[in-house]
């Protein structure tokens, strides 16, 4: 995991010192067998495997990014592009277990591409009630010589009872400028003036322009090849978690779920089938110690992509 950049590139990585200092507090099937204490708990194992060790009811919020349906290497392991049905099928085999750990009021969020998007949905439907498919642009990734490029990634929010559900909008609403002001006897209407600009508190909708992919420059990059933004992350749970409660992540790459949960004042459980990307999320939970901050999301607000 360990590799020479430059000075300007921030991607963490993990020494074979850290790995040996890391790596005891990374939890195995086998030390769960008995019980799990919620105090924050990163797990080394198949979720499949895993899940079924885990009691019922103990998450307010599942965020689950599993493999899309494409041919990937994931450190160690791998991942291979599949018919639809045979993914569909794929899903099924962990999703309703992964489901039953939800508590009754609970959210969860699905993530996926416009390839497995129709699949996500379909199995989504059968344990919960869809209630929107948030979609992102995904600005970073190559062109297509004879295909549009795809920019987008989406993301299915459902509940166990649509009638009774965390939701704080309050959290989550977007600091947007405003263009074109508007006056009601001199004084700035629903907007306010600042010494950077004019600026709305707007309410956030289901497609989100404002998240910017982790790169080299980034200090919470990885070398994971599908890490998720801290700051998407950070919408997800400010809107869906109650403060202290707990989110899990049952594929948790490189851990910006469980990080971004820590540094938001929540508790988190995430399991990771591949001891390397496990290794970067001890370190970068280590780092969260000391480290509160979510590029993007300062002072309660989240902001623009870019705009400092």
């Amino acid at each position: 995991m360990n590799r020479e950049h430059s000075k300007r590139n921030k991607t963490i990585t993990v020494s074979a010192a850290e790995a040996r200092e890391l790596g005891p507090g990374i939890l195995s099937p086998q030390d769960i067998a008995g019980g799990l204490s919620f105090a924050d708990t990163l797990i080394n194992g198949d979720i499949s495997e895993v899940a079924a060790m885990l009691p019922d009811g103990f998450a307010d919020l599942i965020i689950a990014d599993p493999p899309y349906n494409l041919s990937k290497r994931f450190g160690a392991t791998g991942f291979t592009a599949m018919p639809q049905e045979q993914y569909e099928a794929y899903l099924r085999t962990w999703f309703h277990l992964v489901c039953s750990k939800l508590k009754p009021d609970g959210s969860l969020y699905l993530c996926g591409d416009w390839k497995c998007s129709s699949s996500l949905q379909r199995v989504m439907e059968d344990e919960l009630t869809v209630l929107n498919r948030i979609t992102w642009q995904r600005e970073k990734g190559r062109g297509a010589s004879a295909n549009w490029k795809n920019g987008m990634e989406d993301i299915w929010f459902g509940v166990k009872d649509p009638r009774h559900y965390w939701f704080d909008l309050e959290a989550v609403k977007m600091k947007r400028r405003v263009l074109a002001p508007y006056r009601e006897n001199g004084i700035p209407k629903d907007w306010e003036e600042t010494e950077c600009g004019q600026f709305r508190m707007t309410c956030p909708s289901n497609f989100w322009d404002d998240i910017s992919v982790p790169f080299w420059s980034m200090p919470e990059n990885t070398e994971h090849p599908a890490q998720k933004p801290e700051k998407l992350m950070a919408k997800l749970i400010l809107a869906s978690c109650p403060p202290g409660g707990v989110v899990f992540d049952p594929f948790a790459g490189s851990g910006s779920a469980c990080v971004t949960a820590k540094k938001l004042g929540r508790r988190y459980v995430g399991v990771e089938i591949d001891r390397g990307y496990c290794l970067l999320a001890a370190k970068r939970l280590r780092m969260a110690d000391t480290d509160k901050r979510i590029q993007g999301y300062e002072d309660g607000v989240f902001k623009d992509r870019n705009m400092r």
